[in-house]
């Protein structure tokens, strides 16, 4: 039942093995067997992909109603009697991961022998279900608002250059200065992030705009630290 609802979910039986940690033709053969033994097909197959039937939609929300009452009974009945284990897949940024999540992976793995860690690692926002993600750690607002999310933190982004930079272009002292100097952006959806300040009078914004702009924040922090220009950089 949960390798159909993941089949279900994403419309690929791919997608689907690797989220489960088997092989494409085991999915295939599994839910083969299922409709074998139901009698019933579940899934309408095309060139454009997995679709539900009719007796594939009740089975669905039939299967999905049952896995989570099962999840709450091994919950409520293994509560403190069983230490987590399985395959974990972690969604998350470069350098965030490197500098924040793997310096804790010891204690953790010390603590959680049996979890194994898997981490796809990318600027850009990917699609949990599709990609088979279990969990994503994601900086900034929540465009899907259908999504289960927990704050855990905060940061807060410094302006930042090197001294060789400030030496050839001096500093500047307010946000409108930042117009006569060379900006690094960090891309985001093909589109550089503005930079947020809080002045006296309230919000402002600054695009920045400048010789180099990277999607991936270790290649700002290394243009800054270069003298190519100004960064804007969690703290």
């Amino acid at each position: 039942m949960r390798l159909f609802i993941r089949v279900a979910d994403t419309g690929n039986f791919s997608k689907a093995a690797r989220a489960a940690g088997i092989s494409q033709p085991t999915a295939s053969k599994t839910i083969a067997g299922l409709e074998a033994r139901l009698g019933a097909q579940l899934l309408r197959r095309s060139s454009r992909g997995l679709g539900l039937t009719e007796a594939g939609q009740s089975f669905y929300e039939g299967a999905v109603a049952i896995v989570e009452s099962v999840d709450d009974v091994e919950a409520r009945v293994g509560s403190g009697e069983a230490s987590p284990s399985g395959m974990v897949r972690v969604a998350l940024s470069p350098a965030f991961g490197r500098m924040c999540i793997v310096p804790h992976l010891p204690r953790f793995c010390a603590q959680f022998p049996d979890v194994r860690v898997e981490f796809t690692v990318a600027q850009r926002y990917i699609n949990l279900i599709e990609e088979g993600i279990d969990v994503a750690i994601r900086i900034g607002p929540l465009s899907d608002s259908t999504q289960i999310a927990r704050r855990i933190g905060s940061t807060e982004y410094l302006t930042v250059a090197s001294p060789a930079y400030t030496e050839r272009m001096g500093v500047p002292k307010t946000v409108d200065d930042l117009v006569n100097h060379e900006c690094i952006a960090l891309m985001s959806r093909d589109s550089p992030r503005v930079w947020p300040f809080a002045g006296p009078d309230g919000a402002m914004e600054h695009v920045p705009q400048g010789p180099v702009r990277s999607n991936d924040a270790e290649y700002v922090r290394a243009a800054v630290i270069a003298g190519l220009g100004i960064g804007h950089n969690a703290g």
